[in-house]
């Protein structure tokens, strides 16, 4: 009632083959039109040429869609007024039958509802810079301590406080691994300072993690963190001053809530001369190709 499986993800579920969950507010609210369709076909695309199935999530009159079809995509990059959805947004939105896009949040829940394990996202949303003030934490790392579902990303957003974002994943006992790195990547560049708990190094490992953490009966998430390439990494230091600058404007604007995100990305786009969204799309198709590589090693396990 509350969602719809396409028949393409419901067959690759029942064939026991990958299937990867992938967001809807990356559409709506990360990227302009009509770049946003146009990377949202090409990561599922990347995922279909390596073996497995791509589940874009959204929500269409109130129902969660698993699966959404190229013409909904097409909808979701133009259409205009869609809701960004949260954990305590989904209820209001699916019985009022509106349309919403799907954050990291309830994208796990929605992907958990219909039994898909893999979810490739940019990155994740975490803690924001002043939150001992504001207490400004995205649902985000609430869904991972509490839904089985595993999120490859490239960080957090670097828009965020890393160093407190990882306190709050220890507290909640979520594992933060590295994808052939030992440093917490931190979006648009490959470095950030922090360590990650443990270097994975291929995607077999990480499918057995996976697998162990189910077996044992553990609850909540995985994080997997995997570096943007090194060709596509942005300067560390332009990318802080972009975001400090970014933030400034963020508060002399009183933006506040779940605008935040969104306004800083787009400051931030603006402020790299468009550098940030070029980096932001090629770190989501270098997430996918990871995340279609663990798919198919946990359909041998």
């Amino acid at each position: 009632m509350y969602i719809r499986v396409s028949e393409r993800v419901q067959k690759a579920l029942d064939e026991g083959r990958g299937v990867i969950a992938l967001e809807s507010t990356i559409i709506s609210h990360g990227m302009p039109y009509p770049r946003n369709v146009e990377t949202a076909l090409n990561v599922e695309k990347i995922i279909r040429d390596m073996g497995c199935e791509a589940a874009t999530i959204g929500i269409i009159d109130g129902v969660g869609v698993i699966g959404m079809s190229e013409e909904e995509i097409e909808e979701f990059g133009k259409r205009k007024g869609i809701l960004k959805v949260s954990r305590r947004d989904l209820p209001v939105v699916m019985a009022n039958k509106l349309w919403g896009a799907t954050t990291v949040a309830t994208t796990m829940i929605l992907a958990h509802m219909a039994g898909i394990k893999l979810f490739v996202t940019g990155g994740i949303g975490g803690v924001h810079k002043g939150a001992t003030k504001t207490f400004d934490i995205s649902a985000d790392l609430e869904e991972l301590a509490n839904t089985d579902v595993t999120v490859i990303c490239a960080g957090a957003k670097a828009i965020l406080d890393l160093g407190l974002t990882l306190e709050y994943l220890e507290t909640k006992g979520v594992p933060v691994l590295g994808y052939q790195t030992k440093e917490l990547p931190a979006f648009y560049t490959r470095r950030s300072g922090f360590a990650v708990d443990y270097e994975l190094k291929d995607a077999k490992e990480a499918a057995m993690i996976i697998k162990t953490k189910k077996e044992m009966g553990l609850k909540g998430g995985i994080l997997i963190t995997n570096p943007i390439p090194e060709e596509y990494s942005l300067d560390e230091k332009e990318m802080n001053e972009a975001i400090a600058k970014a933030l400034e404007e963020a508060e002399k604007d009183g933006i506040k809530g779940k605008d935040v995100t969104p306004y800083l990305l787009a400051k931030v786009k603006d402020l790299t001369g468009g550098d940030s969204l070029e980096s932001n799309i090629e770190l989501v198709y270098n997430n996918a190709r990871v995340g279609a590589l663990i798919a198919n090693e946990l359909t041998k396990l």
